[in-house]
């Protein structure tokens, strides 16, 4: 009676998966086939007849020792049994052929191996030509026991005016191209699904590793959901949302948060006779339906005459951090302030909570004004432990006060601005920071940049336009005293707005090649 069950069983599965046998390594293979995707450097694996509860992965090289593979996928919930399960494959070099095979993990437990299967990738786009990339390693004779991070390098690039040059790309360490998305999207961010997140001032948009759209929101769309749900920043100031700019989140729930500028006019300010058209931001939680749940404007928590930078840009925010206790911080530029906001995941109110740099809340130790920073980019939080929080920041440095608080760098006789990758630890409970590190480069990045923190330690920070022309430079030091550059990238025609390293093109995967 045991044997008949168990052949029953047997027949049942094979029936239905087309394929898996009983009894151990004696699998059936499933049918399986790669093929070219609507990217030249992305290929579709498709494992036929699929059933809920398997799952799948993909590894890839050059050769049969593979190297590299993608994420474990399953079906779709809403997926019928015996659909095709279509992994994505990327971060593949141009015109290379590639050996792939499947990893197929089946309902009782048991693996199946698929064989080797072969892909041939296309060319790059001759329609978007690449800027010029150099990788160098300044230290590598007196180094040579410390290595750069492994994974590739996420670029958020802006082409000159008039360029079709590609923006939003990943590379190897060494500075070949492995993928790109041909839009004109600044930043591009990955997401913890494995899409892309992209920002196209008109629109926001989640796009899948051939840069199909999945999900997007637009200006438009936005504006009504504010006009129809009343908030007052659109229905009493008469403005509304100008297009989405510099960042943007995907919160955990599925909700996005959008950061966005809207204009508001002020009579006669204080050096600005007659109307002035004010530009603040906003941050729009926007829900997976398209509606807008929650904002937050400027013009509602600040005073205006404060604008380190002048009229009528006032704010310029340019990053956005989802905190472990459900606020925002936003960083903002031309305040050369990151505001601790009270967002409680959707339920708060607003309130400003803290705002870190000169002249907010926050006692710095040492007391001297030349060690905050200003104009910054992309705070990166490191760490949180109780009330204190470790952020990496790229300071910029524009405007920045001398030891007396009193005279701001730049044109002569002042002292020159200069640019710096820094390290803060903050105490919400004390209201005090400490610079634990930093790293002065010697050139001045006047505006974009990034910074963060590898898996061995080492700093990576991006600084664009230290030139002053279209080129950037991207450098991996160590976190010491006296900080040596362990690998580096230069960048010529275009400017990386960020540039960092991420372990690979998939959540949950990191390529040690």
């Amino acid at each position: 009676m045991k044997n008949s069950r168990a052949v029953l069983l047997c027949v049942s599965i094979l029936s239905t998966l087309l394929a898996i046998g009983c009894g151990s390594g004696n699998f059936t293979p499933p049918p399986t086939g790669v093929t070219a995707s609507s990217h030249p450097l992305v290929a579709q694996y498709s494992i036929r007849h699929f059933r809920q509860g398997m799952t799948a992965w993909v590894e890839f090289g050059t050769d049969t020792t593979y190297g590299r593979q993608t994420s474990v996928m399953a079906s779709s919930p809403n997926t019928p049994d015996g659909q095709p399960l279509v992994i994505l494959v990327a971060g593949m070099r141009a015109q290379t052929m590639y050996h792939m095979r499947a990893h197929v993990t089946l309902l009782d437990g048991s693996t199946w191996v698929d064989q080797d299967q072969t892909f041939t990738t296309g060319a790059l786009p001759t329609s978007q030509p690449l800027p010029q990339i150099k990788i160098s390693y300044p230290a590598s004779g007196t180094l040579a026991s410390v290595s750069p991070e492994t994974g590739v390098e996420l670029l958020s690039q802006q082409a000159p005016a008039n360029s079709t040059l590609l923006q939003p790309m990943v590379t190897d360490l060494q500075g070949n191209v492995l993928w790109y998305c041909p839009l004109p999207a600044l930043p591009i961010k990955p997401m913890p699904n494995g899409d892309y997140f992209v920002n196209l001032v008109s629109e926001i948009r989640e796009v899948d590793l051939t840069c199909k759209t999945i999900r997007s929101i637009s200006v438009l769309a936005v504006n009504q959901s504010l006009q129809t749900n009343g908030y007052p920043f659109v229905v009493t100031q008469g403005s509304s949302l100008g297009g989405f700019h510099h960042d943007m989140l995907a919160l955990p729930n599925g909700h996005w948060i959008a950061l966005g500028q809207t204009t508001k006019d002020f009579s006669d300010l204080p050096g600005y006779p007659g109307t002035t058209g004010v530009l603040g931001d906003v941050l729009l939680d926007i829900d997976p339906n398209g509606n807008v749940v929650w904002a937050w404007s400027a013009f509602d928590y600040l005073d205006v005459n404060r604008h380190l930078m002048g009229l009528p840009d006032w704010t310029h925010s340019n990053a956005l951090v989802y905190t472990p206790d459900g606020n925002l911080l936003l960083s903002m530029r031309n305040q050369s302030w990151i505001l601790k906001i009270d967002y409680a995941n959707g339920t708060g109110s607003g309130n400003i909570l803290w705002k870190l740099g000169e002249e907010g809340d926050f006692t710095l130790l040492g007391g001297d004004p030349s060690q905050w920073f200003y104009a910054q980019h992309y705070p990166n939080l490191l760490s949180t432990n109780g009330s204190q929080a470790t952020l990496a920041i790229w300071d910029n440095g524009n405007q920045r006060l001398d030891s007396t608080g009193t005279i701001p760098c730049g044109a002569p006789p002042f002292a020159a601005c200069y640019s710096r990758a820094t390290m803060f630890q903050i105490d919400e409970s004390t209201f005090v920071a400490n610079l634990l590190w930093q790293d002065l480069p010697g050139f001045f990045s006047f505006w974009g940049g990034s910074i963060g923190v590898l898996d061995n330690g080492n700093v990576e920070f991006d600084m664009t336009d230290p030139f002053n022309t279209s080129a950037s430079q991207i450098m991996e030091v160590t976190q010491t005293d006296n900080p040596q550059t362990v690998w580096q990238m230069n960048i010529t025609g275009e400017n990386a707005y960020r540039g960092y390293r991420i372990p690979s093109l998939y959540p949950g995967v990191a390529w040690q090649q």
